[in-house]
């Protein structure tokens, strides 16, 4: 008995010390970043800095892989996030659509959602603004002149939360708009070209020309730095209060001790002198929201998107 033991406590011990060496060699092969939006904005900007963070760190090769389209689904970067397999090395680097919209508008992908998250790390200064010859400087001149005169709206997706909220918006002060697009970037061109005559963008997208442009309200619980004067739509109109977060997210199925290294490098990054001092020249909110935090606000957003998807339909 004693002979036949040996090597069966040999074997074990072997293939628990295998386990413990496979586990450790993660990262062990170059890890992606995927992006559903084009390069350029804070999400992108952001996710690369942790790319960066993340090759110093561990010494595998990191990057980010931009995936845009389908602004109101299908999010291609999500569904390739979804299909790839649970190990780490495909991390999506994801807007608050994805798990709150995606899995709400028929893509089999991602219903039910593939997805849990690592943390948040941005709430994105998101505002709807018009060119400067806009003749209103504010929501109530914007439903004044709307009562009389078409006004398009440009947004990055139909289905998207802050196109929703400002819809849902318009209808609370008793307008709408004549008709609205989608576009793949809203930006200071967007508005000189005169497309359309109201954007909800990113405020990182129209700094360069913010001297030109009127922001009317900005999409979150608080106003941004930058822009003081302009309310939020929660101070318009108190249901429609949703803030507009990118974090990173994984499989379900993937390994604790690799979400482990994931979170600890992308919370070093974001908290670091360099994404601090990003947050203030874009009036971004950049921090780390734990896991368990972004499920209960995932939940949360859910419901307000309901709310306003409820008052859409009246």
């Amino acid at each position: 008995m004693r002979k036949l033991a040996t090597p069966l406590v040999a074997t074990v011990l072997a293939l628990t010390a295998f386990a413990g060496v496979a586990q450790a060699d993660y990262p062990e092969k170059p890890v992606q970043f995927v992006v559903p939006w084009p390069p350029g904005d804070l999400e992108d900007v952001l996710t690369r800095m942790i790319a960066e963070d993340f090759q110093e760190e561990y010494g595998v090769a990191a990057a980010v892989v931009n995936k845009p389209g389908g602004g109101g689904g299908p999010f291609p970067g999500a569904i390739e996030v979804a299909n790839a397999p649970a190990d780490g090395y495909t991390i999506g680097s994801f807007i608050i659509a994805i798990p709150v919209v995606g899995p709400q508008i028929g893509i089999p992908e991602l219903n039910p959602d593939p997805f849990e998250p690592l943390g948040n790390f941005l709430t994105y200064p998101f505002v709807i603004a018009a060119g400067g010859n806009a003749p209103y400087d504010d929501m109530k001149g914007l439903a004044k002149h709307a009562q009389d005169n078409d006004v398009v709206l440009g947004h990055f997706g139909g289905p998207l939360v802050p196109t929703q909220v400002t819809l849902g918006l318009a209808k609370e002060m008793g307008f709408a708009f004549a008709s609205d697009a989608a576009f793949d970037a809203l930006d200071c061109n967007t508005l000189a070209s005169g497309d359309v005559d109201v954007i909800n963008t990113t405020l990182q997208l129209i700094l360069p020309c913010l001297d030109d442009v009127k922001v009317l309200a900005s999409i979150g619980s608080e106003r941004i730095p930058l822009t003081p004067d302009a309310p939020t739509v929660a101070e318009l109109a108190p249901d429609l209060g949703v803030a507009l977060w990118n974090g990173l997210f994984v499989h379900k199925d993937t390994p604790q001790d690799v979400r482990e290294k994931i979170i600890a490098v992308a919370k070093k990054t974001v908290m670091s002198e360099r994404a601090q001092k990003l947050a203030k020249e874009t009036g971004a909110a950049v921090y780390w929201q734990s896991a368990e935090d972004v499920s209960k606000q995932i939940g949360a957003d859910i419901e307000t998107l309901a709310g306003i998807d409820k008052l859409l339909s009246e």
